[in-house]
């Protein structure tokens, strides 16, 4: 049976304290210090993933850094922590690594990491961007929007996740606008998907107001900051934020019940999965990156699958097939860290037309 791991850390000490009690009691400060002295930690095992083809168990490794020390502390301190990690999934047996939350965004998003391991690693982009696209396809329907006619626009699109929705899109819409900082590099993501697919795009640096004729959204920049605020968005809106940092601004969920923002699909996994840990969502639910390393373990690919900056239309098209072959499926939506469900986004759907029949009425 193949084995595999995937890594975690700590969002904040608040959830070192759910494993730890006592931490708690202690200032925030002083538990960050405990955990930079700390060993990897096995947080659990996984067990009962199962196709029609493989099953395969694992487990969850915890590399013990918050998100805030992940990105404040000395590059090369936290990818020796990422390292010691990985070395500890290695003695326990796994044969493919997965890197989960800031551990794939360090550095140079996973390829130091994989040079210093006798084992496989992924990032799971590649299954994150296909899941989203297929999310964000999902949500615009149930919020009335007909990707023939809508307005998608890319943020980002210069990147290479950003190219890879610019492209597969680009197959079944028929208005699209990409968004960047280059213009040059624009020009020559839109020549490329005019050549594939035979739609001309529109190109703009103007963010703002490209968002505020957008029905369908795809956001993925590179940004410290938020770049879409509230007053961006259109009623009905469709945002799918695939970056991290997230582009989307928190004030939007605070102040805009009449859009739709979502961070990519949940995943059903197949068999009886035991994940061994309670990440708050419902039975046999995980996240794309999770599962990417999962599906690669199922099928015996181990092999460095998603690593670095780069990613490929091959990529996302490969483990989105492999997906559907040991029968991996989009569950669910989560927004701001937190579930989505059907009955929510009906509700905002409702909302959003209310408000555009005020605004016709006005």
């Amino acid at each position: 049976m193949n084995k595999f791991a995937f890594m975690i850390h700590a969002i904040d000490v608040h959830d070192v304290s759910r494993k730890f009690g006592f931490t708690r009691y202690l200032p925030d400060r002083v538990v960050e210090n405990l955990l930079r002295l700390a060993p990897p930690i096995k947080a659990s095992t996984i067990k009962g993933i199962r196709s029609e083809h493989a099953e395969v168990e694992g487990n969850f490794v915890a590399c013990t850094l918050t998100s805030r020390q992940m990105m404040s502390l000395p590059t090369d301190v936290v990818i020796n922590k990422i390292i010691r990690t990985g070395k500890m999934a290695e003695k326990m047996g796994a044969q493919i690594l997965g890197l989960g939350a800031l551990t794939s965004v360090v550095g140079d998003a996973g390829i130091t990491v994989a040079k210093n391991l006798n084992i496989a690693v992924t990032t799971g982009n590649s299954y994150t961007t296909a899941t989203a696209i297929e999310g964000g396809k999902k949500a615009a329907e149930m919020m009335g929007i007909d990707l023939v006619k809508a307005e998608v626009v890319v943020i980002g699109a210069t990147g290479s996740i950003g190219a890879v929705c610019a492209r597969l899109l680009a197959r079944e819409v028929k208005y699209m606008t990409l968004v960047a900082r280059s213009e040059e590099k624009l020009e020559k993501v839109a020549q490329k998907i005019l050549l594939e697919t035979g739609l001309a795009v529109k190109v703009t640096r103007d963010v703002k107001t490209a968002l505020r004729r957008a029905d369908m959204v795809i956001t993925v920049t590179s940004a410290v900051d938020t770049v879409i605020e509230p007053e961006d968005l259109k009623p009905g809106a469709v945002v799918v934020d695939v970056a991290r940092p997230r582009d989307v601004s928190r004030r939007v969920m605070e102040q805009r019940d009449d859009v739709l923002v979502i961070e990519g699909g949940l995943v059903e996994v197949p068999g009886d999965p035991d994940f061994g840990l309670n990440f708050g969502y419902p039975p046999k639910l995980c996240l794309a990156c999770m599962a990417e390393t999962m599906i690669l373990a199922l099928e015996g690919r181990m092999e460095n699958f998603t690593l670095g900056r780069d990613l490929t239309l091959e990529q996302v098209e490969e483990i989105d097939r492999l997906a559907k072959k040991h029968g991996f499926k989009l569950a669910g939506f989560r927004s701001f860290e937190r579930p989505v469900s059907m009955e929510t986004i009906e509700a905002t759907r409702q909302r959003a037309l209310n408000k555009r029949i005020a605004l016709a009425h006005a």
